[in-house]
C-alpha cells in the first residue's frame, strides 16, 4: 500500500514538474515529422497521400479554382451569298475556342482579290451576326492578315488563334494570305465543307435564270397576308406566355432580309419553329426549281441563332392538324413574297380563321429573284470570277489532305 502511494506521489510529481508535458511535446513533433516524411517526401519519404489530399473529395476545404481567360479565336471571310458551308466553317472555328470573333472582308478588298461581291457589307454583316456560333463581328476586315492587322487582333481584340479552312487563300501575287499567322504559331485550320460554295451558287443562278426575264418575277407585296392591326396587337400581347410561333419559308438563299424576319418572328414568342418547303412544292407553285435543295436550305435556317426547330418539307398550306401537332400559337409571314402561280388558294386560311395569323413587315424588298438579278445584270463579271474561282476549287479537291483541327 505504501509502495502504491509512493508510486502515485512519484507520478504526481512528474506531472507537476512538467515531465509528461515535455514528453507529449516531443512526441507531437515526432508525429508531425513522420506525417511529413510519409506524405510529402520532405525528408526523403515515400510520398504517401496526406489526409488533406482527400479533403476536396470529401467536400472539406475545397480548392479555389482560378478563373481562366476565355480562348478567343478569329476567322474571317467574304461571306457572300451565305450558305451552310459558311455556317459549318464558323461552327468548327467556335469548337477551337470559347469565343468566336468574325471578320467580314470589305467590299473593296473583295473586288481587288476575288471580283465584285453580290451582297453589300451591311447585308453580309447582318447574315454573319445572325449565326448562332458568332460572338463578335469586325466589319471591313482586310483580305490579308498583315502584320499591322495581326497585332490589332492580338492586342485590341485579345485573339489567341487565327482560323481558316484547308482550302488555300492566295493573294493576287500568289502568296498565302495567312503566312504571318502561320509563322508566329497562332494559326489553326479547319476542314472546308465540300459540295457548296459561293462560286457554285452563282453558277446555279446563272444556269437557272439565263433564259428568264428577271423583271417578270419581281418581289410583290402579298395582299392576302394583310391582317387587321387590332387583331395583330391582341395576339402579340397573348403570345408571350405561349409555346411557339410558326414561320413558313422557301428561301433559297440565306438572304439579308431573311435573317431580320427570323429575328422579328422570334421576338413574338419564346420558341420559333420554321417550316421549310420541299423542292417540288416550290416548283409547283413558282414554276422553277429552288437554287438550293431542301437539305441545303434546312441547314442554313438551322444555323440562325433565332431559330429553335425546323419542319423539313413543311406543307404549303398551314393546316389545323399541323397547328395542333406542333402546338403553334401564332403563324407569321413577311410582307414581301416571291408570289405563287396558284391562284385562289390562301395557304394561311386556317390560322386566319383561328385568329392566330400575323404579318411582319419585311425590312427590305429582297428576294431570291432580286439577288439573282444583281448577278444577271453583271453576268460577265461574275462569269469571269467563277472561272477563276473554279480553277482554285478544282486544285483544292485534287490536293486536299486530312485536317485534324490543330
Amino acid at each position: 500500500m505504501m509502495m502504491g502511494l509512493l508510486a502515485f506521489e512519484s507520478n504526481q510529481g512528474l506531472w507537476n514538474s512538467g515531465y509528461y508535458s515535455q514528453l507529449f511535446g516531443i512526441g507531437g513533433v515526432m508525429v508531425t515529422v513522420a506525417i511529413l516524411w510519409l506524405s510529402t517526401g520532405y525528408f526523403g519519404g515515400i510520398g504517401a497521400p496526406f489526409a488533406p489530399y482527400f479533403w476536396p473529395y470529401l467536400g472539406q476545404l475545397p480548392k479555389k479554382k482560378e478563373r481562366k481567360r476565355p480562348v478567343r479565336v478569329y476567322m474571317d471571310g467574304c461571306f457572300d451569298l451565305m450558305h451552310y458551308g459558311h455556317a459549318n466553317a464558323l461552327r468548327q472555328a467556335k469548337l477551337l475556342g470559347d469565343q468566336l470573333v468574325v471578320g467580314v472582308v470589305s467590299d473593296e478588298e473583295i473586288v481587288a482579290n476575288k471580283g465584285p461581291p453580290v451582297l453589300s457589307m451591311e447585308e453580309r454583316l447582318t447574315l454573319v451576326s445572325g449565326l448562332k456560333w458568332v460572338d463578335e463581328v469586325i466589319p471591313n476586315a482586310p483580305y490579308e492578315i498583315t502584320e499591322e492587322f495581326m497585332n490589332t487582333l492580338f492586342n485590341k481584340y485579345n485573339i489567341d488563334y487565327i482560323i481558316h479552312g484547308d482550302d488555300p487563300c492566295l493573294l493576287p501575287d500568289g502568296t498565302d494570305a495567312y503566312a504571318l499567322a502561320k509563322k508566329v504559331g497562332r494559326y489553326k485550320q479547319i476542314k472546308r465543307t465540300e459540295g457548296v460554295s459561293s462560286t457554285d451558287i452563282v453558277g446555279r443562278i446563272l444556269l437557272t435564270f439565263k433564259q428568264k426575264e428577271a423583271g417578270s418575277m419581281e418581289a410583290t407585296t402579298d395582299a392576302n397576308v394583310a391582317v387587321n392591326q387590332n387583331t395583330g396587337a391582341d395576339t402579340y400581347d397573348k403570345v408571350k406566355s405561349q409555346l411557339s410561333n410558326f414561320l413558313p419559308t422557301s428561301r433559297r438563299i440565306m438572304q439579308f432580309s431573311n435573317g431580320q424576319i427570323l429575328r422579328s418572328a422570334r421576338q413574338l414568342g419564346d420558341f420559333l419553329l420554321v417550316g421549310v418547303h420541299d423542292d417540288q412544292a416550290i416548283r409547283d407553285r413558282r414554276g422553277y426549281r429552288p437554287i438550293m435543295h431542301l437539305h441545303e436550305r434546312t441547314l442554313s435556317v438551322l444555323a440562325c441563332r433565332y431559330v429553335d426547330e425546323v419542319i423539313i418539307g413543311a406543307p404549303w398550306e398551314v393546316s389545323r392538324d399541323m397547328i395542333t401537332t406542333f402546338n403553334i400559337s401564332l403563324v407569321v409571314h413577311g410582307t414581301v413574297t416571291e408570289g405563287s402561280s396558284v391562284v385562289g388558294i390562301d395557304p394561311y386560311a386556317v390560322p386566319k380563321s383561328m385568329g392566330i395569323f400575323q404579318t411582319i413587315t419585311s425590312p427590305k424588298p429582297i428576294t431570291t429573284v432580286s439577288v439573282a438579278t444583281r448577278i444577271i445584270d453583271n453576268h460577265e463579271a461574275y462569269k469571269k470570277r467563277n472561272l477563276k474561282k473554279k480553277a482554285s476549287e478544282d486544285r483544292y479537291y485534287t490536293q486536299k489532305k486530312f485536317v485534324s483541327g490543330d
